[in-house]
Formats: structure tokens, C-alpha cells, sequence
């Protein structure tokens, strides 16, 4: 299945919202939901998803499936994932890149990976088996990154670009990590954002962060920032259509307060549209 183009704003569904979406209409073009939350047979958080994809195209977006793991992707969760996308049918799925387990362990953490081209052929194979099993290609999530390695043999946007060519995959631009990992690691978010792949970009995401002791944190408990928005605002023009989120995920605020982040996001958009005419 190809990846669709879909222009809109969204807003990650989180647990004190659920009532506001069921009970009225949110001005939202869609919603997005943390895939492993809904792997389950029955119950209510399912009961509330039906509902609300009723009303909003939904994005399944995970977390756990590790497609940087050297003993590859789980095939039980793959299972478990499939009979969600069959379920729900989402506008998109997608995941890290990154790794999470090994030898059955899950850290339950988005650990990163050497760019090199050793890790590049593990999670090629991952994503190509994650692909199949899904029936559909996959947005693949540039991640928040606190520590690099001296082995690496190319940028991370260098290594999306390859990831996208031989899979197939399109890609979530996270903005927010982008920052984070531009100011940890000294290197220009500029040259990061015009080396990715524009053409496979499907969604992005904004979002907060805060200052840890010795660098910035990617913790979704703050509004987008400044710094964000910036980086948001040079990028957009250069994207087709594309789908933007703003992801909350601690101290959440009332829906109200988001939904006027994402106005935000639509005057932005509205202005990439003016610059790219």
C-alpha cells in the first residue's frame, strides 16, 4: 500500500481527552494514538478508539518495534500490530528509528544506533519484514538523540535518505528532535532539515523539551518552542503535503490550550503555501 498524502493538523489522542473527542467535534483534521496502547483484544481504550475513528482518520504511531535490533523485528508483535491496521485502518503507521530490545529483552527506551553502513543493512531488513507483514509501507521517526558514536560513517539525514531509497519507507519529521539533537551534538539543524529526503516526508511532528543538567531532554511536557516553530516554518515550504501533529505527552494541558498551539501550526502552513505558490 502507498503511502497517502494527506495535508492536515492533528493532535495526539491522550487519555484526558478521550471524553472531548467522543462527546463533541475537535477542530482537528486528525488524531494519532500510540500503536501498543490499542494492541489489545477488547477493553476500553479499544472501545474508545473505534469510536473515535468514526469521527477522524487515525495514525498509529509506535514505539517497541525496534527496527534497529540485530536479531530483527518480533514477528508476535508484528502479528498483534497487523490485526490493529486491520482493525482501525490508520492514515499511517510508523515507529523510531531506533532499537528497544535484544534476546527478548525490551528496555522499553528508544536507544540509538550507529550510522554506518552495517546498522543501515539491519534496519533496511527490519523495515522491508515490518513492510511486508503490515501489507503497507511505513513512516520511519528521525529520533531524540543524548550520546553519538565514533564509528559513524554518515550523517543521520544521510542515513534516512538511504533508509527511504532501498525500503521504500517515508519518513515522520519530528522538528522538535531535530533541535534537540542539533543542540546536544553541535551540529546545524538547517543542514539537517535540507538533507533529508523532502519527497518522502509524510508527517511531522512538533513538540516541547526542557533543559537536563548537561543538555536539552525530548520530554513533550512543554508548548512547542520558539526554536521549533522557527525550524518548522524553514522546512514546510520545501515538503509536499504533509501531515502535522502536535505531540503532548506529559503535563498535559486542557484540549483548548492545544488546539491553539495547532492554530499556530496552520498560520505556518498556510505561509509555506504562500511561499510555495
Amino acid at each position: 500500500m502507498t503511502i497517502p498524502s494527506f495535508a492536515g493538523f492533528g493532535l495526539g489522542l491522550r487519555k484526558p481527552h478521550y471524553l472531548e473527542f467522543i462527546e463533541q467535534r475537535v477542530a482537528v483534521d486528525f488524531v494519532e494514538v500510540i500503536s501498543e496502547n490499542f494492541m489489545v483484544d477488547g477493553g476500553r481504550p479499544k472501545r474508545i478508539l473505534h469510536q473515535v475513528r468514526e469521527n477522524y482518520p487515525v495514525a498509529l504511531h509506535g514505539v517497541s518495534m525496534s527496527v534497529g535490533s540485530a536479531d530483527g523485528v518480533d514477528t508476535a508483535y508484528l502479528a498483534r500490530l497487523r490485526a490493529l491496521v486491520d482493525e482501525i485502518e490508520p492514515l499511517f503507521v510508523s515507529d523510531h528509528l531506533c532499537w528497544t530490545q535484544f534476546g527478548g529483552f525490551n528496555s522499553h527506551d528508544l536507544l540509538p544506533l550507529p550510522y554506518t553502513d552495517e546498522a543501515l543493512d539491519v534496519v533496511c531488513a527490519n523495515v522491508s519484514t515490518a513492510q511486508d507483514a503490515l501489507g503497507r509501507q511505513m513512516l520511519i521517526e528521525n529520533p531524540s538523540s543524548y550520546i553519538a558514536f565514533d564509528n559513524d560513517t554518515m550523517s543521520e539525514w544521510a542515513f534516512l535518505d538511504a533508509l527511504c531509497a532501498r525500503t521504500g519507507c517515508g519518513l515522520l519529521l519530528d522538528v522538535n528532535n531535530v533541535f534537540v539533537s542539533a543542540t546536544n551534538h553541535g551540529f546545524d539543524p538547517i543542514a539537517y532539515l535540507d538533507g533529508v529526503p523532502h519527497d518522502r516526508v509524510r508527517q511531522v511532528h512538533l513538540a516541547g523539551h526542557s533543559q537536563g543538567e548537561a543538555m536539552l531532554i525530548d520530554t513533550h511536557d512543554q508548548p512547542v518552542p520558539p526554536s521549533v516553530w522557527d525550524l518548522y516554518a524553514h522546512v514546510l515550504p520545501h515538503l509536499g503535503p504533509v501531515a502535522t501533529m502536535i505531540e503532548r505527552d506529559d503535563a498535559i494541558p486542557p484540549l483548548h490550550e492545544l488546539l491553539s498551539e495547532l492554530g499556530h501550526a496552520r498560520a505556518i502552513g498556510q505561509s509555506a503555501q504562500r511561499l510555495a505558490a
